[in-house]
């Protein structure tokens, strides 16, 4: 009966606060009926279950205050078998029970407690807006480490591209001056040769005179590659941007076309992730794809160029 009689009292302590019914037998039950309190915090928690507002469905055998009444139907004994003994008891229970006499409470007096219940009710959720505000601040904090994480391995990515880059011009500088070393070599020997075969074993004055007309011309022909080698050895590209600025700089006339595109990514305003294009205005030419892997001397852009950067 004790216990009944607290789940009563809790449940109509959750009713008089304005929960609904279905909600506050659910609290009660799922509580153990261990207090208003805790009943208040299983709502709280539950508060969105989707199923919060149907009937409560309790285990069979489990009902509110089902099982007393269920012993006490069994136990009471029939008016028509032992009338006497019924009479008895009753006496028995008004006379003992201290329940039984118990006053019920005034409206004051219930007043009183649902003030007190909502107080409780205000200061738990208070809380737990207090607990959720300290998650919020938790995640944002966790937002912004990642996004600092982030941007460390953005950069740490462009400073590997720039230093990749820097090696690749370092390889070609290099590999461009051999080829440059291997050229006089040549035209050392070349020269050399001409001596050997001109120089000597001429008739006469006047042979040896007629003769050395024909390595005249064959001289541009063979010391023309150097001059222009070292001439059109790099290309002056200046590149209008999307925002009218324009942008300077020099490659080797064997760099391709790609560098420049590269070049135009790590120095201009270019939103991150747009693609663009490469174009010469005149005469007008789209570089595509193809050209982007060619030298910028076989595109005809040495030794200077203007290129402009349109949106793809």
């Amino acid at each position: 009966l004790d216990v009944k009689m607290a789940e009563l009292t809790t449940l109509e302590s959750l009713l008089e606060m304005g929960f609904g019914r279905n909600r506050a037998e659910k609290a009660v039950a799922n509580t153990g009926n261990q207090g208003i309190e805790q009943a208040m915090d299983w709502l709280m928690e539950h508060e969105n279950d989707p199923d919060i507002d149907e009937p409560y469905v309790p285990p069979a055998g489990n009902v509110l205050g089902g099982e007393a009444d269920n012993q006490s139907s069994a136990e009471q004994p029939t008016a028509g078998e032992t009338g006497d003994t019924v009479i008895a008891e009753g006496d028995d229970m008004d006379g003992d029970n201290p329940e039984g006499s118990k006053q019920p409470m005034t409206e004051e007096e219930k007043r009183e407690q649902v003030k007190r219940l909502e107080e409780l009710m205000r200061m738990k959720q208070a809380e737990r807006r207090e607990r959720e505000r300290a998650e919020e601040v938790e995640r944002e904090k966790q937002r912004r480490r990642q996004g600092q994480e982030l941007q460390q391995i953005r950069q740490k990515i462009q400073d590997d591209e720039m230093k990749k880059l820097a090696d690749q011009r370092r390889k070609e500088k290099m590999e461009d001056k051999l080829a440059r070393q291997r050229v006089k070599d040549k035209i050392a020997r070349d020269r050399e040769e001409r001596a050997q075969k001109f120089g000597g074993g001429a008739p006469s004055s006047t042979a040896t005179s007629s003769q050395p007309t024909p390595p005249s011309p064959s001289s541009p022909s063979g010391q023309g590659p150097p001059p222009t080698k070292r001439e059109y050895d790099e290309s002056r590209i200046q590149v209008r941007l999307l925002d009218g600025s324009t942008i300077n700089t020099v490659f080797k006339a064997q760099e391709p076309l790609a560098a420049v595109r590269v070049y135009v990514q790590m120095n201009s305003s270019t939103p991150e992730g747009q693609d663009f294009t490469l174009l010469s205005p005149y005469p007008r030419h789209v570089y595509t794809e193809m050209d982007m892997e060619k030298p910028l001397k076989e595109l005809g852009l040495v030794p200077s160029a203007v290129l402009v950067v349109t949106k793809k």
